[in-house]
């Protein structure tokens, strides 16, 4: 078993993008801005934001954080992404899911400008993905295919299930994965909540995707031998050993799973470390886009 670790695959991507930096600054040119909007205080969306912001400082990208708390309208909110949206100084920009349950998160990932969609949520930049067109793709799923990419996975041919058919993971990742290009060129089946017999095709995959959201879902029996897995899961669940009093748990339960795979993600360091690369790479995108 080898393992896929993100955390080292985003360090090279990482320091691909301070070269960049480093020579932008040195021809005079504007360096990547990416704001990031903040709403409540749940731990996980706090956790994540502060990674995005701690990868822009280590890179040199500049960054902004905007928060509100938790009972923030959804006008004032909308007002803000329309201020971000016309500020030429800001290249790109987030606003962190889920938002609470007053707001309307469609209309706000709508009145996002799709050239500042550095998450690749708008319908605009979903619609050129699909169509294989410039644009920005959602931060997970390239995260993935530049995973597997980096680490010479073999896809042409290959049979993929993915388990889970979010329009931020799951949908994008089947489409991305079945086009002709590469990593792509998989036969795929977007398994779901309502499949039936979901072991007997998890046992048939070649690369094996979970992005369902449930805890050490996927046993070493639903997975074929020599696969190649990847665990999008992260979870907190209790977990009184850590003086946080918890830990994040994937998908995928590893101990079993490890022992009968041929390469597999970790749990945390795999897909969320790719996942800021990706944005990373999306912001500086979104600028050299501009410039053209």
């Amino acid at each position: 078993m080898k393992l896929l670790n993100g955390t080292a695959t985003a360090e090279e991507i990482r320091k691909e993008l301070i070269e960049a930096v480093r020579l932008r600054k040195k021809k005079g040119q504007k360096i990547p801005h990416l704001a990031a909007i903040l709403v409540g205080n749940d731990g996980g969306s706090m956790t994540y934001v502060g990674a995005k912001v701690n990868a822009c400082n280590q890179i040199g990208f500049e960054s902004t954080l905007i928060q509100y708390d938790s009972h923030v309208s959804e006008a004032v909110l909308l007002s803000k992404i329309k201020s971000l949206n016309k500020d030429k100084s800001v290249d790109g920009f987030i606003v962190q899911l889920p938002l609470p349950k007053h707001i309307d998160e469609l209309k706000v990932t709508l009145a996002i400008d799709p050239a500042k969609d550095v998450d690749g949520f708008h319908p605009v930049n979903l619609g050129k993905m699909i169509l294989n067109l410039p644009g920005f793709l959602p931060a997970t799923p390239a995260g993935i295919l530049e995973l597997l990419k980096r680490n010479k996975i073999n896809t042409e041919g290959k049979n993929c299930v993915v388990l889970g058919r979010s329009n931020i993971v799951g949908t994008p990742l089947s489409i991305l994965l079945a086009r002709n290009s590469s990593p792509g060129n998989c036969t795929v089946t977007l398994a779901h909540s309502k499949t039936k017999n979901l072991k007997e095709i998890c046992t048939k995959a070649d690369i094996l995707i979970a992005a369902i959201g449930k805890p050490d879902f996927i046993t070493s029996d639903m997975v074929k031998e020599n696969a190649v897995v990847i665990d999008v899961g992260t979870t907190r669940v209790e977990d009184k050993s850590k003086e946080r009093g918890w830990s994040l748990r994937g998908d995928v339960k590893f101990d079993e799973v490890s022992k009968r795979c041929s390469h597999i993600t970790p749990v945390p360091g795999g897909v969320g470390p790719m996942t800021i690369a990706s944005l990373m790479i999306n912001t500086l995108k979104a600028l050299e886009l501009r410039e053209k």
